[in-house]
């Protein structure tokens, strides 16, 4: 067994890591809209591309990522930490299946957490277009991973995310670029659909926006409650999704939840 000073130096460097994982909190705003025609254009969706900001959950400059600009060697921090976390467990480290894991770890780590170093402007890119189109437009079925804050296992689901314009659309992939933006940090559900939703009304100013998404928490799977079939539901509606019921009714009805 190791000697209580270097168990002392392990647990110090876990815990500077731990520090170093910890993501920001966005605040939603609420937006308003007026009362469109009620008719639609659907598009199925099943792949998800990018990232983006934090602050506020909006806005155009990136943030940057903690894992990529922390002083001191953030990925090797990272990977004495899960060395740690790995005798903490009674396993060995150095045997061959473990010896490189806290290396992957740590890479990975930097891929689930892009969202911190991408913007807004970087992934809409100038894709919004004049169109005299009021009519709502749907991207459903959009695939969504994301870590939970609270535990750092995945939850995984899908996001549905719609609109109407008020003589400017949107590029359709920009969509689901903007959510696995917000996906790619350490997120709780209820946040991140709210952060997606404010984000279109703040980059495109529609009459409305409604986002809802249905995702299985692994912390909630393999722990605690151990239940494998029970899915989480989030919706947050913004403009005239929120003050007309006829129109937010028509939005879970063609996202299937009507």
């Amino acid at each position: 067994m190791p000697a209580n000073d270097d168990k002392e130096n392990d647990w110090s460097t876990l815990t500077k890591a731990s520090n170093v994982l910890d993501g920001n909190r966005g605040d939603p705003n609420q937006g308003n809209g007026e009362k469109p025609n009620n008719r639609q254009s659907v598009v199925n969706n099943d792949t998800s591309c990018s990232q983006e900001t934090l602050d506020t959950g909006t806005g155009s400059s990136p943030q940057k990522n903690p894992i990529t600009t922390t002083a001191g060697g953030p990925l090797e921090d990272i990977k004495k930490a899960v060395h740690t976390i790995l005798k903490s467990i009674g396993e060995d480290p150095t045997r061959p299946g473990l010896i490189n894991t806290p290396k992957r770890f740590a890479e990975a780590m930097m891929v689930f957490t892009e969202g911190y170093s991408q913007s807004i402007s970087e992934i809409v890119n100038g894709a919004i277009f004049d169109e005299n189109h009021h009519e709502m437009v749907i991207v459903k079925d959009i695939d969504i991973s994301s870590l939970c804050e609270h535990h750092l296992v995945p939850f995984t689901g899908k996001m549905h995310i719609g609109y109407i314009p008020d003589h400017k659309v949107i590029g359709l992939s920009k969509l689901p670029r903007i959510a696995e933006m917000f996906s790619r940090r350490l997120q709780v559900q209820e946040r991140l659909t709210g952060q997606v939703a404010d984000t279109i009304m703040e980059v495109l100013n529609p009459l409305g926006v409604a986002v809802m998404m249905e995702s299985s928490h692994l912390c909630m799977v393999t722990r605690g409650v151990q239940k494998h079939m029970a899915l989480t539901v989030t919706s947050c509606v913004r403009g005239c999704f929120k003050t007309d019921d006829k129109t937010r009714n028509e939005f879970f009805t063609l996202v299937g939840r009507g």
